[in-house]
């Protein structure tokens, strides 16, 4: 029986990478190239609309993040995972009428439904012996889906895009199909605790993680302030006039963070996480800042490079940091929690870089954003090295 159990358990972690590399590779596409791209060019729609329908998808993501944790902790993954897959393709065919601004926003809305459980039940599998260096597998599919998906649709838009939103229908669709295969076993780590138990050891942990709250608030908000400007950004200060030397910009900066998530991953799980998240984000700053100087185009891919090997050594060392702060055997409700805390510069961003790139440029969009990573450089600078280690 246990052999049995195992098997379903292998065949279940390689079916939800293959589902939340679909998932990604449909949401890159679409907040980074579809959205922005499709929604300017083909549906005429202003860079306010779509910084909003960008954080309408983040607002839904994030807000269903500590519900569905709770749910996780209760019910089959299959049955979480399947419902949000669904309307996420429902929101996903919604596109299709998309040229009614609130229509357009309420689809990336609903998008957002079928992101969080299946990001989230991946979490629940990585081993505690090796978080940093199974976080860095994980992200590896992560930002292989969400690097493929721009770099495939910025070919597509430049030839047929109409065959781009199919493209996102057909994938989503995939994925769905696919979540009927997951096992229907509950979590195997849910334990029988009252809810006010269960809250009670969860604000003990945020309370232990208050003063890196807002440098993860931060951070987040200055990586989403950038989705829906980029390609705005790109064609303005790096005089990137086809989308395939966007692509090539965004190939180059997510390879060079997934070649580097694994040994980056490693590495932190050998060492001190501080450095990586002081460095990591120092450079990452001053490589952004960069790129609002109006480089050469050689310059700009050389730059992308530099900026996806910081973000390689950031991520890994970052989540191994917050998996101190998920209790053992809450751990749907607890990296629910904690993303929920994540996410809440990500409502802001998106908007916040839209308004912001209409009423000046998108390149002031740019500078701010690498400000905000500095001064999380900074902050993480000052703090004690306990608060990076086992508490």
């Amino acid at each position: 029986m246990k052999g049995i159990r195992a098997l379903s358990k292998g065949k279940d972690i390689w079916l939800l990478a293959v589902i939340l590399f679909f998932v990604e590779f449909v949401r890159g596409a679409a907040l980074v190239s579809f959205i922005p791209i499709y929604g300017e060019h083909t549906l005429h729609i202003s860079l306010a609309i779509i910084g909003t329908a960008i954080t309408a998808h983040y607002l839904t993501d994030t807000v269903l993040k500590t519900a569905i944790g709770y749910l996780l902790d209760r019910f089959s993954p299959r049955l979480i995972i399947n419902i949000g897959l669904l309307i996420s393709l429902a929101g996903v065919g919604l596109f299709h009428y998309g040229s009614i601004p609130w229509v357009f926003i309420f689809a990336a809305a609903l998008y957002g439904v079928g992101i969080s459980p299946v990001w989230i039940v991946c979490l629940t599998k990585v081993k505690e012996d090796q978080r940093a260096a199974q976080m860095g597998f994980l992200y590896m599919i992560w930002l292989v889906g969400m690097g493929a998906g721009p770099v495939v649709l910025n070919f597509i838009l430049d030839f047929q895009p109409n065959l781009s939103y199919w493209l996102l229908v057909i994938l989503s669709t995939s994925a769905w199909l696919l979540s009927f295969f997951i096992s229907g076993d509950k979590q195997s780590e849910r334990i029988s605790v009252p809810l006010r138990e269960q809250w009670q050891a969860l604000r003990e942990k945020l309370k232990a993680i208050k003063p890196l709250l807002p440098g993860m608030i931060l951070q987040t908000l200055g990586a989403s302030m950038l989705v829906p400007i980029l390609p705005t950004f790109a064609a303005e200060a790096l005089s990137f006039t086809e989308h395939r030397e966007y692509s090539l910009l965004l190939l180059l900066g997510g390879g060079c963070t997934v070649l580097g998530l694994v040994p980056m991953g490693k590495w932190s799980d050998k060492s001190s996480r501080k450095p990586f998240l002081v460095v990591g984000f120092g450079i990452f700053a001053l490589t952004l800042a960069s790129l609002s100087l109006h480089p050469s185009k050689w310059v700009a891919y050389g730059l992308a490079v530099l900026l996806g090997l910081s973000y390689s050594a950031v991520l890994p060392a970052w989540n191994a940091l917050l998996a101190l702060y998920v209790p053992s055997g809450q751990k749907g409700l607890g990296w629910s929690l904690l993303s929920t805390v994540e996410g809440i510069g990500v409502l802001i961003g998106p908007v916040l870089g839209g308004v912001i790139a209409s009423a000046f440029s998108a390149s002031t969009v740019v500078w701010i954003s690498a400000a905000l990573f500095g001064i999380v450089s900074i902050v993480y600078l000052l703090f004690p090295s306990r608060w990076f280690a086992e508490q």
